[in-house]
């Protein structure tokens, strides 16, 4: 048995060895941004390959050329023109009118009909440059305008590769001083869609948005054909309709002398920008130029309205956003490929005859790439900017390199294995003859998994760089109590935790070790906060659940793509048992207890019944574990404190991700430190129950709270926050701190 598979290894040796290294030498090569310029022009010929979009109707634009300068006798137009041009435009009835021209200082005559247009136009969209490192390179808003600066100033920044071409744009941008300010595109988009009944969502746990129809996902520095972007604000991917005056354009005088249809404009979105060389607002794009064309730029407004025009076909029509796989993904597209051609040419290699091996040869190849070609190109007509040229280097490279191959070790492979897989399950993979094994065991386990409280809205308010800084540090922490405590760490997902004690290698202690990491990683909080409170950011508190039973623990997943994993009723049980800890907690289950024996010490215990459980299962919480390990989390009392006036409130429940759509009232009745007392004058809720509730006094922030099982008069309960904006933090710690400071506790 073993000989057969030895002669394969040895037959196939030229594959085994040229793909993996092929594939590695082009990975690097991307990465070190060597094939960007090459994928950024693949890309901008696919999208001139595209077959041809209609004109987006919704969407029209007035343009200023030069004809209109000769016609009014003004090179540079006064604030009386653009006041006589947004109001005849208003009388067309348009959803929204976005100004794409700089008016932040006045320009007499005609100066206060303008300001007093902007200020009586709420759906007029005037624009700053946001991006700069001076005051000369910013622009300021129209003064007008600043009142309402959120809903009436959109930032016209562009964002230019080092090509010269704009591929990206931004979704909003925070300024110098943090404010968050939406782009021109977005803010008339969302104008229109308001009339639609649609409005952005934040998708929980994510930087997503849900708009409409659509998912908008951020850019990140190394989406599509990018290396290490600067992915600064929230950007996404333009997807144009087409190369320059593909919108509805007309003339500023055709405007001005009522020479348009007496429809036209009604229910659309108007831009109003420059057109033409003179002006020096024009930008090339991948529509600019094709193979053998001289380049032909596209107007800034005709950027802006490409933006627009892609917020609203997303959200209503379902035109797809433009995507990108994961780096991992990619990884092993290019890997793919590069096997593709190393196990044709390596399988060519006995065919008899030298006219028929070199025909065969050079085929294959050339078909496969049309194969790649085919597939990408397909791809961006549905939304996915796939690599091209890395998989196709490593096609040609695989086909040129199969007969000069490097060899690679068998630890080389354990190394490659090692980075996403812990040392014992690659050992497990590499060494047990069952190790590569699809399928797996039925195998009692203690299965622990754990979550920071409140860190989806804190990371809603952070830079992506700053979350993933944040991350990196606490999941470096918990990572070391986890590996010294011998758990193998199944996934991180988010800020979550999945690990297993007694998988792939079981022990007596797994249960008793799961319970000694837990309180370890609880204790080890002190130390992330430490770097939290250093870094000038709250504190996080995590929650932490462990359930024991039997499960199915192996390879799962198909030829192509494995996971070493667990699957089973266990394991959901287990994530419902965390999602009732608040934070700083540990709840196990009763076959975890005892499994661990009686080192556990409990501190309470309550009866519960999970979604999908028929019957009412028991949870303890842990205070701490006893010889070998003596560890014991330290407990601090809360001390609530009557306000002497009652903070009035609304609060909703929350059922799994979902938000209920009742809002009942009540008000906060208590403080302290880090939970509150509240009046219910509706309902009132289950102990465990999680909550969003607002402050009246502070209207649109979100405060996230748990239910807590303390005794509280008829009509009342107490709540502990997990989560708290800024504004709100601050306004309750200054409360709680001058009522501590008069010393009325209970």
């Amino acid at each position: 048995m073993w000989t057969p598979f030895k002669r394969l290894l040895w037959q196939w040796r030229g594959v085994w060895i040229t793909a993996p290294s092929i594939a590695a030498l082009i990975i690097v090569l991307r990465v070190a941004g060597f094939l960007q310029p090459w994928e950024w022009g693949v890309f901008d010929q696919f999208m001139r390959l595209r077959p041809p979009e209609a004109s987006d109707n919704r969407v029209v634009i007035v343009g200023i050329d030069e004809a209109d300068v000769k016609n009014i006798g003004e090179a540079n137009f006064s604030d009386g023109i653009y006041a006589k041009l947004i109001n005849k435009l208003k009388a067309r009835q348009p959803r929204a009118i976005g100004l794409d021209i700089y008016r932040n200082i006045p320009v007499e005559p005609g100066h206060q009909e303008l300001v007093k247009i902007f200020k009586s136009t709420p759906t007029l969209v005037g624009i700053q440059k946001v991006i700069g490192d001076s005051k000369s390179e910013t622009v300021a808003p129209p003064e007008a305008l600043l009142e309402n600066k959120q809903a009436q100033v959109g930032a016209n920044d562009l964002l230019i590769d080092a090509d010269g071409k704009v591929r990206r744009s931004f979704f909003f941008v925070p300024d110098k001083n943090g404010e968050t300010v939406y782009s021109l595109g977005l803010l008339l988009a969302g104008y229109y869609l308001e009339k639609q009944g649609i409005s952005p969502e934040p998708v929980e746990g994510t930087d997503n948005w849900k708009l409409g129809k659509a998912v908008v996902v951020p850019f990140e520095a190394n989406d599509g054909g990018y290396v290490r972007a600067d992915a600064g604000g929230y950007q996404i991917l333009l997807n144009y309709r087409g190369s320059s005056r593909h919108f509805n354009t007309v003339s500023m005088s055709d405007v001005l002398e009522d020479k348009l249809p007496p429809d036209w404009g009604r229910d659309q979105v108007i831009l109003i920008g420059k057109f033409g060389q003179s002006f020096n607002d024009s930008f090339l794009t991948p529509y600019s130029s094709g193979l053998l064309s001289l380049p032909v730029p596209m107007n800034g407004v005709e950027i802006h309205a490409n933006l627009t025009s892609q917020i609203l076909s997303a959200a209503l029509d379902n035109r797809p956003l433009i995507k990108s796989w994961s780096e991992p993904l990619e990884g092993l597209w290019i890997l793919f490929w590069a096997v593709a051609g190393a196990t044709l040419t390596w399988h060519l290699r006995y065919i008899g005859g030298v006219k028929s091996f070199s025909v065969r040869r050079t085929a294959s190849p050339i078909i496969s790439a049309g194969i790649l070609l085919g597939i990408s190109y397909t791809a961006l007509l549905s939304g996915w900017w796939i690599p091209v040229v890395p998989p196709l280097l490593a096609l040609g490279g695989s086909v040129i390199a199969i007969t000069a191959y490097i060899a690679r070790t068998a630890g080389d492979i354990r190394k490659t294995f090692g980075r996403y897989l812990t040392d014992e399950v690659v050992a497990n993979l590499l060494e047990n003859p069952e190790g590569l094994k699809m399928g797996g065991e039925r195998r009692k386990i203690t299965i622990f998994t754990s979550d920071l409280r409140g860190f989806t809205a804190l990371s809603e308010r952070l830079p992506p760089e700053e979350v993933v800084k944040i991350l990196n540090f606490y999941l470096g922490c918990m990572a070391d109590e986890i590996t010294h405590y011998q758990g193998t760490i199944d996934e991180f997902m988010g800020d979550g935790i999945l690990v297993l004690f007694g998988a792939p290698t079981g022990r007596e202690d797994d249960a008793t070790r799961a319970v000694a990491c837990a309180v370890a990683m609880q204790l080890a909080m002190t130390r992330v906060n430490e770097k939290m409170n250093e870094w000038g950011l709250p504190a996080l508190e995590m929650g932490i659940g462990i359930n024991t039973g039997e499960v199915v623990v192996g390879n799962i997943g198909s030829e192509k793509r494995t996971k070493y994993g667990i699957v089973g009723s266990q394991v959901n049980l287990t994530y419902r048992i965390e999602s009732y800890t608040i934070g700083g907690q540990i709840l196990i289950s009763e076959p975890t207890l005892k499994e661990a024996g009686s080192s556990v010490k409990i501190e309470g215990q309550r009866q519960v019944t999970p979604k999908g459980v028929k019957e009412p299962i028991t949870i303890y919480e842990v205070a701490g574990i006893g010889a070998p390990y003596n560890l014991f989390l330290r407990k601090e009392e809360e001390e609530f404190f009557p306000l002497t006036e009652e903070l009035p409130i609304q609060y909703t429940l929350l059922e799994g991700k979902d938000v209920s759509d009742k809002l009942f009232q009540g008000s906060l009745v208590k403080l302290s430190a880090k939970g509150a007392e509240v009046l219910a004058q509706e309902l009132m809720p289950a102990p465990l129950s999680n909550l969003k509730l607002n402050l009246l006094q502070a209207a649109g922030e979100d405060v996230y709270a748990k239910v807590v099982e303390k005794p509280a008069d008829a009509g009342r309960f107490y709540i502990q926050f997990t989560a708290k904006p800024p504004v709100v933090a601050a306004k309750l710690d200054a409360l709680y701190k001058s009522l501590e400071a008069l010393g009325t506790g209970k």
